[in-house]
């Protein structure tokens, strides 16, 4: 039987399992899917186990998506740009890190018809996602990204990938069209953003990258104030299922009973 892991820390969150071992049932493939709280530590045995094939392949998630390259014989293209791997296979005796972030945030925005040419995005936070949501607004033709993180210096080393975006002080909140939340505030039920959101228009568009809970205290938020808001529960179905096709050579359905299954 093959063994598929995500990392990351915290990880009690995570609706990976849930999601790839009912994809795996769906496709009769002899495989498990687990969740694993690791600390960096533990990184470079992890990957000794994809070598011998005793894992066949991994998601990564906060907070290991750069600390994991070290230990990476091969980035693809997407990996390589945006400097995180969310996705581990092993590939002609190399262990290879991708990204399917990048298409994934960029396919939530197209099936939730939300059209960004030539809009400001707010990125708040400069974790190992952010690179690949700018790298996806890029390719979606906004006309300015705005990153506004606690440690600015975290957010100003963004700037060596991406040169035109623009960095702002935590707590400013210039003009935008959409927010994007790409923290891990709002994985504790008790978790606020403690920005003032009353002065904004009500036209704007509140995005958080977290799934589970549904709705963030942030999104909660958008909504009172008469914005729209979207979770990241597209993004992460539509990532999974390019690892999957990765994994396994298999393209699964995503339909309303994955989607219901990710709401239960």
């Amino acid at each position: 039987m093959k063994k598929f892991l995500v990392i990351g820390n915290p990880i009690d969150h995570s609706l990976s399992p849930k999601l790839h071992n009912y994809w795996i049932s769906q496709n009769n493939i002899n495989a498990i899917y687990e969740k694993k709280k690791l600390n960096v530590k533990d990184l470079e045995n992890l990957i000794i186990q994809v070598r011998e094939k005793k894992i066949n392949g991994i998601n990564v998630t906060v907070p290991f998506k750069k600390a994991i390259i070290p230990f990476m014989d091969k980035l693809t293209v997407e990996a390589q740009k945006t400097q995180s791997v969310n996705t581990v296979y092993y590939n002609n005796n190399k262990v290879v890190g991708h990204n399917t972030d990048i298409a994934g945030f960029e396919m939530s925005i197209q099936k939730s018809k939300i059209n960004l040419f030539n809009k400001k995005i707010l990125i708040l936070g400069a974790g190992g996602v952010v690179s690949s949501i700018i790298l996806a607004l890029t390719k979606m033709r906004v006309s300015k990204v705005i990153v506004s993180n606690r440690t600015k210096e975290k957010a100003e080393s963004l700037k060596q990938f991406f040169n035109d975006i623009v960095i702002t002080d935590w707590g400013e909140l210039p003009d935008f069209d959409m927010i994007i939340n790409a923290t891990s505030l709002g994985l504790k039920s008790e978790d606020e953003i403690h920005l003032d959101f009353s002065s904004l228009n009500k036209d704007k568009f509140f995005y958080d990258v977290i799934y589970n809970p549904k709705e963030t205290h942030f999104l909660k938020t958008g909504k009172k104030l008469g914005n729209t808001a979207i979770n990241g529960k597209l993004m992460f179905v539509y990532q999974a299922f390019m690892a999957f096709d990765i994994w396994h050579g298999v393209k699964p359905d995503i339909n309303d009973k994955v989607l219901n299954l990710l709401d239960s």
